[in-house]
C-alpha cells in the first residue's frame, strides 16, 4: 500500500466529501422498478485524511466502474447495486471503528476497503455483525490474526498477498534478471533503505530473511524517516556502499519522486534500483517525469496486461482519463464482482455466513489475477512461488506479484515471465 496527499486528491475529496455518507447512485440506470430494496456495498473511503486519499479514491472509482456496468446489465438478484460511502482515517483506530460501524449501523450487505494501517482495530469494529469484510490490506501481522482466530473473523477476508512477499521475492527477482543476462551487477550486494512504518519493517525484515538462502547478500541497512527534507545523504550512502541493487523501502509518492530526480543528478553508476510500492500512485509520474526513467518497483496487487486486464484498463480510463493507478482501481473492481457472484450463488444477500463460506471455498479469477483465500490466513495465495507461505506453483492458481520498469515514462511489467510486457533495459545510469 501507499499512501499520499496531492493536490489532485485533495480536490477530489472535496467533491466527494459532501456524498461521504450518502448512497452514489449509476448514471445510466433510471429504472423505476427494480425485484427489491437495493443491495448496498459499504465503502470507507479516506476523502478528508491526511494520509491514504490516493489509493482510497482509486478503490472508490473501481467500485463506482464496477456498480454502472451491474446495475446496466440488470443488477443483481433483479437488485441494484448501491454503494454506501464514509469518510476514514487509515491511521487512526478510533476513525476507522467508527467508519465500520457507520456501515454496520447501515445495514450494509457486505464491506470493501482498500487498507487502514489500524487493520485490527478496524475488522474488530465488524465482528459483531458480521457482514463479507473484503479489503486490500496487505499485512501479514494482520492475517496471523485471523489464522488464529478464525471463528472471529470468518467474514474478513484479504484479496492480496502479504507484504512479506515483497521482502521474499525480491532475491529471485534479481536472479531472474541477472541469469536472463539483462542485468549485470557491480556485485551480489544488496542495500536495504528502510522507513520506520511497520509495513516497511516487515519488508525489510522477510528480505534480511530471504537474502541468506539466495546467493545476494546484505550489504548495509540505511535508516530513514518521513519525511525526507533531503535526499543527498541518503543518495551519498548508497554511492559509498556501492552495492549492486538498491531497495528503497518507503511508501510517499511525492518522495520517491524527489529521490529520482536527486538520484539521476548523481547516481550510482549500474546500480538496479528499486522503489517499494509507491511508484504505483499516478503522483510519481506526474511529478517525477523522465526523471523516473529505469526505476524498477512491483506491487503483489496490480492490473494485468493481459487481454482481461487490458479491456479494463482501457474502460476505467475512459470513465475516469488521466494518469491511472494500477492497484486499488482494479481491486475494488475484482471485489464488487466477486460479491456480485457470491450473492447469486446463495441467493441471498442477507444471508452473511452462507456467502462468506460461499467466497472461502470459490476463487475468482479478475483482472488483478487469481483470487483464492481458502487458507488459515484468508488471503490470496501469492505467485511466483518463494517458498513461504501463502505461495503458488502455478500463476492461475495464484495472484502475481508484477515487477514494474518505468519505461518512456510508463509503467511496464517485466516480471514474472507470464504476465511481462516487455523485459528490463539499462537505465539511464548504467
Amino acid at each position: 500500500m501507499a499512501i499520499r496527499v496531492t493536490r489532485r486528491n485533495v480536490i477530489k475529496g472535496m467533491a466527494g466529501a459532501a456524498a461521504a455518507t450518502t448512497p452514489v447512485f449509476s448514471p445510466y440506470v433510471l429504472k423505476s422498478a427494480w425485484a427489491a430494496d437495493p443491495i448496498v456495498l459499504g465503502l470507507p473511503i479516506a476523502q478528508t485524511a491526511q494520509a491514504g486519499v490516493a489509493d482510497h479514491q482509486d478503490h472508490w472509482n473501481g467500485s463506482i466502474l464496477a456498480q454502472e456496468e451491474i446495475n446496466a446489465a440488470g443488477g443483481i438478484l433483479g437488485r441494484k447495486l448501491e454503494l454506501k460511502v464514509v469518510d476514514i482515517d487509515p491511521l487512526s483506530p478510533e476513525s476507522c471503528q467508527v467508519s465500520i460501524k457507520a456501515l454496520t449501523d447501515a445495514k450494509v450487505h457486505a464491506i470493501s476497503c482498500a487498507f487502514t494501517l489500524a487493520p485490527i482495530p478496524t475488522a474488530d469494529a465488524s465482528v459483531k455483525y458480521k457482514c463479507p469484510f473484503l479489503w486490500g490490506v496487505t499485512q501479514r501481522n494482520y492475517t496471523e490474526e485471523v489464522a488464529k482466530n478464525p471463528d472471529k473473523y470468518s467474514h474478513c477476508f484479504q484479496t492480496d498477498p502479504s507484504e512479506v512477499h515483497y521482502g521474499y521475492t525480491f532475491p529471485i527477482f534479481l536472479k531472474d534478471m541477472k541469469d536472463r543476462g539483462l542485468w549485470k551487477p557491480l556485485n551480489n550486494g544488496v542495500h536495504i533503505v528502510q522507513e520506520q512504518i511497520a509495513y516497511n519493517q516487515t519488508i525489510s525484515k522477510a528480505l534480511q530473511e530471504a537474502l541468506p538462502k539466495s546467493e545476494f547478500t546484505l550489504a548495509k541497512v540505511t535508516d530513514i524517516q518521513y519525511p525526507v527534507q533531503d535526499w543527498g545523504p541518503v543518495i551519498q550512502d548508497i554511492k559509498k556502499t556501492g552495492a549492486g541493487a538498491v531497495m528503497i523501502d518507503h511508501w510517499v509518492a511525492a518522495e520517491y519522486a524527489a529521490f529520482v530526480k536527486q538520484f539521476q543528478a548523481d547516481p550510482l553508476k549500474g546500480a538496479l534500483v528499486y522503489l517499494q510500492y509507491g511508484p504505483s500512485q499516478p503522483e510519481f509520474l506526474e511529478l517525477a517525469g523522465k526523471a523516473a526513467e529505469g526505476f524498477v518497483w512491483s506491487t503483489v496487487l496490480g492490473v494485468y496486461a493481459d487481454e482481461k486486464g487490458t479491456e479494463f484498463r482501457n474502460k476505467y480510463k475512459k470513465r475516469f482519463p488521466g494518469v491511472m493507478g494500477l492497484v486499488y482501481t482494479g481491486n475494488s473492481y475484482d471485489t464488487a464482482y466477486y460479491l456480485k457472484a457470491a450473492w447469486e450463488a446463495v441467493g441471498d444477500p442477507n444471508k452473511f455466513k452462507e456467502i462468506c463460506d460461499w467466497i472461502r471455498v470459490n476463487p475468482f479469477r479478475g483482472v488483478c489475477g487469481y483470487m483464492d483465500m481458502n487458507n488459515k490466513y484468508q488471503e490470496c495465495a501469492h505467485f511466483p512461488d518463494d517458498g513461504n507461505p501463502v505461495s503458488a506453483t502455478e500463476l492461475e492458481k495464484g495472484m502475481g506479484q508484477l515487477y514494474f520498469q518505468v519505461q518512456d515514462v510508463e509503467h511496464k511489467i517485466i516480471y514474472p515471465d507470464p504476465l511481462k510486457e516487455v523485459t528490463l533495459r539499462p537505465a539511464p545510469w548504467i
